[in-house]
Formats: C-alpha cells, sequence, structure tokens
C-alpha cells in the first residue's frame, strides 16, 4: 500500500532533517498504523501550532486510505530522547 510512501513524501517535504525521518507501517484488521520517528529538532514542525499540520496530514492519509476501504492512523513517536533518569536524591 503506497500509504507509508505518501507520508513520507510530505513529512520529508516539511522537515529540516529528512534523513533522520523513519516511518513504519503495521495493518491491523482494517486499520493501517503509521509510526512516524523525527528529529527533535522536527517535531513542532510536523506538529504545527495547535496540531495543525499533523492533523492536516492524517486527513490526507484518511482520504488516501479510504479509496482501499481502509483507516489510517499516524503516530508521531520520539527519536533521539533519552528516557528520564529518576531523581533518588532527597
Amino acid at each position: 500500500m503506497a500509504l507509508k510512501d505518501l507520508a513520507e513524501y510530505i513529512v520529508k517535504s516539511l522537515a529540516d532533517h529528512p534523513e533522520k525521518v523513519e516511518l513504519d507501517e503495521r495493518e491491523e484488521d482494517d486499520t493501517v498504523l503509521i509510526e512516524l520517528k523525527i528529529s527533535p529538532d522536527d517535531i513542532g514542525k510536523i506538529i504545527g501550532k495547535s496540531g495543525n499540520t499533523i492533523n492536516a496530514i492524517r486527513t490526507v492519509l484518511q482520504t488516501a486510505a479510504s479509496s482501499y476501504k481502509k483507516r489510517a492512523r499516524l503516530e508521531v513517536v520520539g527519536q533521539g530522547e533519552q528516557p528520564a533518569e529518576e531523581n533518588t536524591e532527597e
């Protein structure tokens, strides 16, 4: 299915670091789940003000998926983030 390619094209066009864009696609029943990993520097740009940009990308993907009688979900997962260390000093 070309949904992953479509998402990759859109996100790489918007990102300042397109080489760090990674997408994983999984299909579950009638839903295509696309997980997007991007540079922490690009997260604000891809999400956009009040989430407008990411919602527009999701709308485009959902519209494309509907032609295959599927649903599309796009989730942004962090990349390059260090797990928070617990502070044990009190």
